[in-house]
């Protein structure tokens, strides 16, 4: 009669594991049942803001389900990533971010999150070379132009960025240290506030991505010293590279990725992850973001976790070499 007993028991808590698991997988293979809510933790009109809007706008049609996307810019883009981080876990709130994810554990003390520990990482939307700019008021025709009026009067030129820890400022840092040069930063608040400085003669320098620099320096309305990519680009074929220019390790990678709360169920992850691959292929939105300069970067959850930790790391040493401190 015991063995019986043991017998039912055991087959009852078989039977209510596999019911647990098929619960989890139904909730799972549901997801969505309802709006998504996608925050960018920078301004309307960055690089960070445009890319995500291209590719959620296919995801939202093939999920069947609206995805609301709401800027929430502040702190150098760490209020819209707190919120996230501290969001329900559900797969319903998201997060899409540039580079400035990896180095604000550098730049600012008490972030009331963990950039690594506590963010389930989707995958990245792609990667945007920067291009150096200038308003030809200021008359420099090269990138050492630019260097060598920075060298005769140390702390005489500014530079722009999006905010302290954007990606627009490490590319900045990154070639500044690469030049040997000192130069005073410039937070604003978004891209396009930054290039209207700069027609009107306030900012020296700007990198800027390429997405929002291309039709100002078509236009002859600022000038395009180099480009922060391995190699030269077809939209400006004829602007050397900051390697080609003379300056090494000058290249920084501004990508935006996606990211969900921690504790987000790994269907789900994986779920949004495929919806994202399926929408970057589509040949409408390959083509938006070709327009707009912005290469595919092709990682799994996985990869894209393990190159966001490495990022982590390795903007802590710019950091230091620039003299950057947490704020």
């Amino acid at each position: 009669m015991k063995r019986n007993s043991r017998r039912l028991l055991s087959a009852l808590l078989v039977v209510s594991a596999a019911s647990v698991t098929a619960a989890s997988g139904a909730k799972a293979e549901a997801w969505p049942t309802r709006p998504l809510h996608v925050i960018i933790p920078l301004g309307a009109g960055t690089t960070t803001d445009i890319v995500p809007r291209i590719v959620f706008e296919q995801v939202s049609t093939q999920l069947g389900q609206p995805i609301i996307v709401e800027n929430r810019p502040g702190a150098g883009a760490t209020t819209g990533s707190n919120a996230v981080a501290k969001a329900e876990a559900d797969g319903y709130t998201l997060l899409a971010n540039s580079s400035a994810h990896t180095i604000a554990p550098s730049l600012y003390s008490g972030l009331g999150y963990d950039a690594s520990r506590d963010f389930a990482v989707v995958g990245p939307l792609g990667v945007v070379p920067s291009v150096l700019l200038a308003s030809p008021a200021k008359g420099f025709k090269t990138a050492a132009d630019l260097v060598n009026a920075a060298k005769a009067k140390p702390g005489s030129l500014n530079f722009a960025s999006a905010g302290v820890g954007t990606a627009t400022h490490l590319s900045a840092v990154r070639f500044n240290v690469s030049a040997g040069i000192e130069a005073v930063h410039v937070p604003f608040k978004s891209a396009p506030e930054i290039l209207g400085e700069m027609l009107a003669g306030r900012i020296d320098y700007f990198l800027a991505p390429i997405v929002v620099a291309l039709p100002f320096v078509r236009d002859g309305k600022l000038v395009a010293l180099a480009v922060n990519s391995p190699r030269r680009l077809k939209s400006l074929p004829d602007v050397p590279t900051l390697s080609e220019a003379g300056f090494a390790n000058a290249e920084y990678s501004f990508w935006i990725g996606v990211f969900l709360p921690a504790k987000t169920p790994g269907e789900i992850v994986e779920r949004l992850a495929q919806e994202m691959h399926k929408a970057l292929a589509e040949s409408k939105v390959r083509d938006k973001l070709a327009a707009l300069g912005v290469e595919p970067m092709e990682m799994t959850p996985r990869e894209f976790d393990a190159f966001v930790k490495r990022q982590i790391g390795a903007d802590a040493e710019l950091a230091r070499a620039a003299g950057l401190k947490a704020q």
